[in-house]
């Protein structure tokens, strides 16, 4: 059977010229075939155009002797042949066989894509390579054979064959997939999209395909890097031609998406190719003068399209401010759709961005916009209530939900640490200047109940000060429940923070005159403390506690009369309080009756030897820093204490 078929191919494959008689009656040499490799070319035309006859024939082959068997029977063959001191007939006959083998090893590696997952065709692959391994052994074994004693069809360069007919099959297959319009995706919106598609899905298919058939290789070819290799230039080729081009902004982006993206990440690291592809000897699909200016066109668009967009949405929402219009209610709170939409505009940039520009580092071009937004949303917001307009007080509750929303997507969002330290420092500006109009009321009305505070009354419980101080609170806080819960809680961690302060200033402005009024007064501030904290608790504030911890601890400074437990207590204010400093220390211990100045000192160098300790793990949010002492400073260090 074998015999018949390489006669068959032998005969289509020899072309023109015969043997020729050598000089002085030598052995006669044949002249080659045409190169196989490039004899199949178009090798998926010449398949598909394969005549039945030669089908059968394959099949034949397949099903009754595996190449290999038959490179091992013809390299035996020759090796009987010349080894023959005189010329023989077989000679002739031996080039026509070696020449058909050929053919066939060809046809079995042109049939890769054919059927890739046939057990049939995977046999016959593997046959193929183990016969191109024997051709390429016995090639060199003729390497140092003299010319007259070489066969003509050596080398045979079985191997050579084969990685030209890798090239062509490859460049064939892109070639077909970027111009088969009948096929691939069909609602990209432009060719040139659709085109990059249809090649970027046939390098993943056929690289999965070569999985499959990789063992059919040895190691050492790394068939698979081969491929990817071979791919990777037809690919490149082409998208480097399409880079050229002039490309809209839309395809451009689609272009740096496959570029930086999808082709890298989703197919050379596809999880079915094991993380056997070398990307990095690959490297990237376009050049970097390419790439740089492909990127350079995406970003200047996408930064215009992005200040355009926050502009616009800043500028729609002072119209409606200016309007007159209340903000919307939801959920029985006022809400503004500013920060939805602003965070919709940089999210979905900074996404794209990460998909279509492989530097990272350049992400500032566009979170910059949102810094400078929010610069001017700020002002805005600032310029707006300086006016007379019936509406600031449900803007500025609509915009604290605007802050709050913002502040959180950055604060968990990809933003530098710088432009993120910026935007939380504008969005703190924002938050602040709507409390102050808020609370400003308030303040004011509570200020007549402060000057009630460590007197005489306040310590007879004569009326009670801070019921009254906190049922004044009460009745301006009606006026809040349309504040978001969120918003409110964190308003009224404020206000919390406010009455602590306001306490404390008051105290440190009014010594008692004994011993036993310091004590009483101690205890008396105890009990405040507990009755404030009870209140914003049930107000549903019961983060804030930590200042009715604060005050405590200073109720405790006053209460005790021992100097080692006055310093005990001093030091464990100062690890709660990292912001206390020398002068606050200062101010508290002249309160103290009783208390000298070389304890005062002493009690003043420990503290100072040992703070650095626990300043650098100490986040507690800043209070005694709001308390300015300057004048008691002063006065304490004219009387050299």
């Amino acid at each position: 059977m074998w015999s018949s078929v390489l006669s068959t191919r032998s005969q289509q494959s020899s072309g023109a010229g015969g043997a020729e008689e050598n000089r002085g009656g030598q052995r006669r040499r044949l002249p080659k075939l045409k190169n196989p490799a490039k004899f199949w070319k178009n090798s998926s035309t010449r398949q598909q155009n394969r005549s039945h006859t030669e089908e059968n024939e394959l099949d034949c082959v397949e099903e009754k002797e595996l190449l290999e068997e038959v490179s091992r029977r013809l390299i035996i063959r020759e090796e009987q042949v010349f080894s023959q001191d005189c010329p023989s007939e077989d000679e002739d006959q031996l080039q026509k066989d070696f020449e058909a083998l050929k053919l066939q090893i060809l046809m079995a590696i042109d049939n890769t894509f054919s059927t890739p997952s046939s057990l049939g065709h995977l046999d016959v692959l593997r046959s193929a390579v183990a016969s191109i391994q024997q051709q390429e052994v016995q090639d060199r074994r003729w390497t140092d054979c003299s010319e007259d004693r070489l066969p003509v069809w050596r080398p045979l360069k079985c191997l050579s064959s084969h990685n030209s007919l890798l090239q062509n099959i490859v460049d064939s297959r892109l070639k077909t997939a970027a111009e088969d319009e009948l096929t691939g995706p069909d609602r990209l919106s432009s060719p040139v999209k659709r085109e990059v598609c249809r090649m970027g899905t046939r390098v993943k298919e056929d690289l999965l395909v070569v999985r499959t058939m990789r063992d059919c290789y040895p190691p050492q070819m790394d068939i698979l890097n081969v491929y990817a290799g071979l791919y990777h230039q037809g690919f490149s080729a082409r998208l480097m031609e399409l880079a050229a081009s002039g490309l809209d902004i839309d395809d451009c982006s689609y272009l740096l998406f496959w570029v930086n993206h999808f082709y890298p990440d989703k197919i050379l690291k596809h999880e079915d190719l094991d993380g056997q592809i070398k990307t990095v000897c690959l490297g990237s699909l376009l050049l970097q003068d390419h790439l740089k200016q492909l990127e350079e066109q995406y970003l200047s668009h996408k930064e215009d399209k992005v200040k355009l967009w926050l502009s616009t949405a800043l500028k729609k929402e002072e119209e409606s401010w200016l309007s007159g219009r209340k903000p919307e209610l939801i959920d029985s709170y006022y809400f503004s759709p500013l920060a939805v939409d602003v965070i919709q505009v940089i999210d979905s940039s900074l996404t794209e961005f990460s998909h279509v520009i492989r530097d990272q580092s350049r992400i500032q071009r566009i979170t910059a916009h949102l810094d400078s937004f929010l610069g001017s949303y700020k002002k805005s917001v600032e310029e707006f209530m300086k006016g007379n307009h019936s509406n600031i007080c449900s803007v500025v509750k609509a915009h604290l939900v605007c802050e709050e929303q913002l502040r959180d997507y950055i604060t968990t969002g990809s933003l530098p640490e710088q432009q993120r330290r910026r935007c939380l420092d504008t969005l703190s500006a924002l938050r602040d200047c709507g409390y102050r109009y808020l609370t400003c009321p308030i303040h004011v009305q509570l200020k007549v109940c402060y000057k009630n505070l460590w007197t005489p009354d306040w310590l007879d419980a004569s009326p009670p000060v801070v019921i009254s101080l906190l049922d004044s609170l009460n009745e301006h806080l009606m006026d809040l429940t349309d504040l978001k819960p969120a918003c409110r809680q964190s308003l009224l961690g404020v206000l919390h923070q406010d009455v602590a302060l306001q306490y404390v200033k008051r105290m440190m402005k009014n010594r008692m005159k004994s011993r036993e009024q310091q004590q009483a007064g101690a205890q008396k501030m105890k009990e405040d403390v507990q009755t404030m904290d009870d209140f914003f608790k049930d107000q549903g504030c019961s983060e804030s506690s930590w200042f009715s911890k604060v005050l405590c601890s200073v109720a405790e400074v006053l209460r005790l009369q021992d100097p080692g437990s006055v310093h005990l207590e001093m030091v464990s204010l100062a690890r709660t309080c990292p912001d206390l400093s020398n002068a606050h220390v200062s101010a508290l211990l002249s309160l103290k009756i009783g208390l000298s100045s070389a304890d005062m000192r002493s009690i003043r160098q420990s503290l100072e030897e040992n703070r650095l300790l626990d300043v650098s793990t100490n986040h507690s949010p800043p209070f005694f820093s709001k308390v300015k002492v300057k004048w008691i400073s002063n006065k304490i260090n004219q009387m050299g204490l």
